[in-house]
C-alpha cells in the first residue's frame, strides 16, 4: 500500500512540475511590470521586432508633415531617420518606456474582457525620434505630432479562453510549486524503499521538465499558426521566446535537479554494495 501511495504521488509530482512553473510564471513574472519589462528588453536590438517597430511609425508619420512640394523627400528622410534611430541607446530606453506603459495593457487584455491582443505603443519612441530630429536641425521635424500608434505584435481569436486559463494560473501562483515539493517529499517519506523513492521522484521531477519544454515549444507553434495574416510571424516568435525565456531556463534547471536527485540516490546504493 505504502509503495502504490509512493507512486500515486510520484505521478502528481510529475504532472505538476509543469503547471507549478507555469503558474509561478505567470504570477511574478508576466504579473510584475519590472519583469515584464526586463523581458521584453532585449527585443530592442531584434531586427524583426525593429521592422514593425519602423514600419508602423514611418506609416503613422507619413503625410502627418505638410511639406509642400517636399513632401517626398521629407517622408523618406523620416524613414531615414527611423531606420538609424533604431539602432541607437536613445530608442533602447524608448522601447523600454513603451513596454512599461503597455504592461497595464497586457495585464488588462488577459484579465478583462477588453481587447483581443498584445500592443505597444508607439508613443515614447516617436517623442525620442523627433527630439533628435529637431536637436539636429532636420527641417519639418517640429511639426511631427507625438501621436498614440498601437502595433499588434500578438492576437488571439480566442482571447476569453487565455484569459480563464491565466486568471487560474495567477490563483494558483507561488501554492503549485510549494504544493509539488511537499508532495515529493511525502512520496519519499511514505515509500518502502526510500532510495528507490529518491531516484523515482528525481526522474518523475526530470520528466516533468520535459513536458514543461514540450508545452512551451507545442504552444509556440499554437501561437504562431494562430495569427491573423498581417502580424509579423518573426516579430512575434521574437515576443513569444522573450516571454517564456524563463520557463525554459526553469526546464532546464528542474531537469538537471531531477537528474542529480536520482544519479546521487543510485551511486549511494552502488556505493553501499561495494565491499
Amino acid at each position: 500500500m505504502r509503495t502504490f501511495l509512493s507512486a500515486v504521488l510520484i505521478v502528481l509530482v510529475t504532472i505538476l512540475v509543469p503547471a507549478g512553473a507555469v503558474a509561478y510564471w505567470a504570477d511574478r513574472e508576466l504579473g510584475n511590470a519590472d519583469r515584464y519589462t526586463a523581458a521584453m528588453s532585449p527585443l530592442a536590438e531584434n531586427a524583426a521586432v525593429q521592422g514593425v517597430v519602423v514600419t508602423q511609425a514611418s506609416r503613422a508619420l507619413a503625410g502627418q508633415i505638410d511639406a509642400g512640394p517636399f513632401q517626398g523627400g521629407v517622408d523618406a528622410l523620416l524613414g531615414e531617420a527611423l531606420r538609424s534611430f533604431a539602432g541607437t541607446p536613445a530608442y533602447r530606453t524608448a522601447w523600454d518606456a513603451a513596454n512599461r506603459a503597455a504592461h497595464a495593457a497586457f495585464l488588462q487584455a488577459l484579465t478583462t474582457g477588453d481587447g483581443d491582443a498584445v500592443t505597444i505603443d508607439l508613443a515614447p519612441v516617436i517623442e525620442q525620434i523627433k527630439g533628435e530630429l529637431v536637436a539636429d536641425g532636420v527641417p519639418f521635424a517640429d511639426r511631427i505630432p507625438v501621436t498614440h500608434v498601437s502595433v499588434k505584435v500578438m492576437e488571439y481569436d480566442n482571447l476569453g479562453a487565455l484569459r480563464k486559463g491565466f486568471h487560474m494560473l495567477q490563483i494558483a501562483g507561488i501554492w503549485l510549486p510549494v504544493l509539488t515539493v511537499v508532495l515529493a517529499a511525502a512520496a519519499i517519506g511514505v515509500a518502502v524503499h526510500r532510495r528507490r523513492a529518491v531516484i523515482a521522484t528525481g526522474l518523475g521531477v526530470a520528466v516533468g521538465a520535459v513536458l514543461l519544454w514540450i508545452a512551451v515549444a507545442v504552444c509556440r507553434r499554437l501561437t504562431l499558426d494562430d495569427l491573423p495574416a498581417d502580424i509579423d510571424r518573426a516579430a512575434a516568435a521574437a515576443v513569444y521566446d522573450a516571454l517564456t525565456a524563463f520557463l525554459r531556463t526553469t526546464a532546464w534547471v528542474i531537469l538537471a535537479i531531477g537528474l542529480a536527485a536520482a544519479l546521487a540516490a543510485w551511486l549511494t546504493g552502488r556505493l553501499r554494495r561495494t565491499p
